[in-house]
Order: structure tokens, then sequence, then C-alpha cells
């Protein structure tokens, strides 16, 4: 990660790029059921995941967080075609313009060259693995999905057999580092998705 110079005088900059990606995640015209824009109660839960896998995150690495959907309501997965292979295109093609996008924004909001390729190389996940920032930013996501969105997938997908979605399970978890593992093992989930989880990492 880049040190930040003057963290102190960039501290305005960090709040206008704040500012700048939310304004961009209000314009998602997808709802949760309580009437919120949907990326922005996105961007809320991966930044609060950072907050807690990285305690002491810096700046740039909490701001990459909210843009972890930076506008991804403008390129919807029917975009692409149907299937795995489809569906694989329209990740990679979103890490790239969700990387690019933030750098932008990063840019014009004054943020310094060297921080602003922070942010867009963890938004497009470049090096998971070797990245910490991209791999943080990729344990946040899918402590995300397993705490908030799981139910909703397995609703959706009630036509896998069971072993699929088992093996939907294994193949997420080998995603996240050690590190971030033992906090998956620690959500309370539903009883029905919480004897799938286990059953997915008994032989883990």
């Amino acid at each position: 990660m880049t040190p930040v110079p003057n963290a102190s005088e960039l501290f305005p900059v960090f709040l206008k790029l704040r500012s700048a990606i939310d304004a961009a995640h209000e314009a998602d015209p997808n709802r949760t059921p309580d009437g919120r824009t949907a990326e922005l109660v996105y961007a809320d839960r991966i930044e609060a995941w950072i907050a807690r896998l990285v305690p002491d995150a810096p700046a740039q690495l909490l701001l990459a967080a909210r843009c972890q959907h930076l506008e991804r309501f403008l390129t919807p997965r029917s975009s692409y075609p149907e299937g795995r292979g489809g569906y694989l295109q329209w990740r990679k093609f979103l890490h790239t313009k969700q990387g690019e996008r933030a750098r932008e924004l990063a840019l014009a909001a004054g943020l310094p060259e060297p921080l602003a390729a922070d942010i867009a190389r963890w938004v497009s996940k470049t090096d998971l693995r070797k990245d910490s920032g991209s791999q943080a930013l990729e344990d946040a996501a899918i402590l995300v999905f397993l705490e908030n969105e799981i139910g909703a997938f397995a609703a959706q997908h009630a036509d896998y057999p069971r072993e699929k979605f088992l093996d939907i399970l294994r193949k997420t978890w080998r995603k996240l580092s050690p590190a971030a593992q033992p906090h998956a093992r620690s959500l309370k989930l539903p009883p029905a998705i919480a004897e799938l989880v286990h059953a997915a990492l008994a032989e883990e």
C-alpha cells in the first residue's frame, strides 16, 4: 500500500471523494426493501467489513471498499450471455470498468496519482492473494454475500441440486484468506443455510 503523505492535509480530499462515490451510487435505481439505494447499502456493508478485517486500514482502502459495486447497475448481468462463460466475462469487465471509474473519481477529487492507482488496483481485484488490499476487498465481498445475500441466492436457485450448492460454497470458501475464514465461521446464518455451510466445510 502506498504511504499517505500529509494524511491530515488530504482529509478534505478523502471526504470529497467519498461524496463523489456515494453520489454515483445514488443513481442506482434498485432499492432495498426499506427503500434505500441498493449500491449505498452494499458500500456500507463492504466498508464495515474492511474496518473489521483491517483495523488500521488506510483511507484509500476504505474508499476502495465503497467502490466494490461502483455503478454496477449500468452493466446488468443480462447484458452478457447466460452460463458460466458469460458470467465470467461480465465479472472481468466489471472489475476493469469499476477500477477505472474509481480512479477517475479519485483523480477528479484531487487524490494523488499513487493513491488513486491503489484504489483502482484493489477495486479491479488485481493480484488476488498477492496484494493484501485486493484480497481484503475479496474477503469483504464474500462475507457480505454469506451474511446478507446467501438466503436470496439459495431461493433464486432452488432448482440447484444439493451437491451443486455445496460445491459453490466450497469454492467460495477457498477464495477467503485464512484471516477471514474465522469471521465467516462466526456468522449467524438461518438454520437451513448454516447446515449447508457446515456440510460444505466438513472436508475443508
